[in-house]
């Protein structure tokens, strides 16, 4: 099994779930609280790759949720700063696996890189998981990155 770096906002009820789905799939999780992390530009910019500056934000951040921030209207170094100095602005999960650096929880992504199969015992839980989404805030419109029960 793989030893996966799990960067998460402590409190956040999906990386909670993400988290233990890796847990029941036989890894070891080490977690990072995301929002302390001491990021560069350049480690940061690793997780994003290829994608649109705009899929990195947080869509349930509270200043995109307002409208305050535009995540159209970032250049990919002003979302770098912008993130580095305000990380609730991060999409959440950032994964290091091996050495791959992931952003978000796209199961299919995750399948081809590890198992995800659940351990003997863990499989109504793993089930129960899967049926939830996995990638999205569950309630964006009930819930705000800065309250500690999301």
């Amino acid at each position: 099994m793989n030893t996966i770096l799990f960067f998460e906002k402590p409190g956040c009820r999906n990386n909670k779930r993400q988290r233990a789905m890796l847990q029941l799939s036989g890894h070891e999780v080490e977690t990072v609280n995301l929002l302390e992390y001491p990021w560069t530009k350049e480690e940061l910019g690793c997780f994003f790759g290829e994608k649109p500056v705009a899929e990195c934000f947080n869509p349930a951040a509270p200043s995109v949720k307002s409208g305050e921030t535009d995540p159209q209207a970032y250049s990919r170094d002003e979302a770098l700063e912008a993130m580095i100095s305000n990380p609730i602005l991060i999409k959440r999960p950032l994964m290091k696996i091996g050495g791959r650096c992931i952003q978000g929880f796209n199961m299919a992504l995750l399948r081809n890189l590890i198992n995800l199969s659940p351990l003997p015992g863990a499989e109504k839980v793993v089930e129960s998981l899967r049926m939830t989404d996995m990638e999205n805030c569950p309630n964006p419109a009930y819930f705000s990155c800065t309250n500690q029960n999301h």
